[in-house]
C-alpha cells in the first residue's frame, strides 16, 4: 500500500508542486495550509509521515509541531527557512524526525520520506524477528511495545530517539559511529554539517537523567557515542 503524506504549508503554489512530485514517486499525499486545522485534522484522520513548515502563518509551525506530539508519533519532517540552525535544533528537540532547508528539492524530499517510512519498516521486521526485550542495568526497551523504560519508568521516546537507544543498546559498551547511527536509527546516510544524531541524543540523555540514568550515553569525540555498562549490569 502507497505511503499517506501529509503537507502542512501555507504555499499553495509549493504544495501543488510537491503534491505533483509525490505522486510520481508512489505516495498518497494531501495539503492543508493551516496549521491548526492541521492539528485538529490529524486528531481524526492517520498519515504515514507528515511534511510540516516551520513559518507558518497563525499557529506557528513549531507549535503545531508541539501539539501534535501530544497525541500521536507520526513521523515529521520540518521545512525550515535556509541557514536557520535554531528552528531545526529546537525542531528535533520537540521530536521532529529529520529536517529539510527550503527552497527544498523534491528529489531529497522524496529520499528523506522514504528512509524515515523504512526505518519504520526495519522497525516493524525487527519487532517481529526479535521480540524479546532487552535489558541493560536499569534501561530497558521493548521492541514488540515500542516502549522504552528506566527504572521501570516510561521515556516517552520518539520514533528516532528510540531507534537510537536500541542501536546503542544492542551494542552496549561498544562505541558506534554517528554514520552507523545515522543509517540503523534513522534510515539514511550521515550528511556533512548534519547534527540530528547530536541533537536527538542530547533529548535522550535528559529523558534517561531524569529517571536516575545520567551518564549513561558517553561521547566518543570524532567518532559516536556508547552506551555504557557499570559493574554488575546484566544484558538480556
Amino acid at each position: 500500500m502507497s505511503a499517506t503524506v501529509l503537507i502542512i504549508d501555507d504555499d499553495r503554489e509549493l504544495c501543488s508542486l510537491l503534491t505533483e512530485f509525490l505522486v510520481l514517486e508512489g505516495f498518497v499525499p494531501s495539503a492543508i495550509h493551516d496549521g491548526a486545522e492541521a492539528v485538529a485534522h490529524c486528531r481524526a484522520q492517520h498519515y504515514d509521515a507528515i511534511v510540516l513548515d516551520v513559518m507558518l502563518p497563525g499557529l506557528q509551525g513549531l507549535e503545531v509541531l508541539r501539539q501534535l506530539r501530544s497525541f500521536c508519533n507520526t513521523p515529521v519532517l520540518m521545512l525550515t527557512a535556509r541557514g536557520e540552525d535554531t528552528d531545526r535544533i529546537v525542531g528535533l528537540e520537540m521530536g521532529a524526525d529529520d529536517y529539510l532547508p527550503k527552497p527544498c528539492n523534491p528529489r531529497e524530499l522524496a529520499a528523506r520520506l522514504r528512509a524515515v517510512l523504512r526505518r519504520l519498516q526495519t522497525d516493524r521486521n525487527t519487532q517481529v524477528a526479535e521480540s524479546s526485550e532487552l535489558l541493560v542495568g536499569q534501561t530497558r526497551i521493548d521492541p514488540a511495545a515500542r516502549t522504552a523504560t528506566q527504572a521501570g519508568t516510561d521515556l516517552q521516546l520518539t520514533g528516532a530517539e528510540f531507534g537510537l537507544l536500541q542501536v546503542l543498546l544492542q551494542q552496549a559498551g561498544k562505541v558506534v559511529d554517528k554514520e552507523t547511527l545515522s543509517r540503523q536509527a534513522l534510515g539514511r546516510p550521515l550528511a556533512a554539517y548534519d547534527r540530528s544524531i547530536d541533537v536527538h541524543i542530547s533529548k535522550l540523555r535528559k529523558k534517561l537523567a531524569a529517571q536516575g540514568g545520567e551518564g549513561l550515553i558517553a561521547s566518543v569525540r570524532g567518532v559516536g557515542y556508547q552506551f555504557l555498562v557499570v559493574a554488575g549490569d546484566g544484558q538480556s
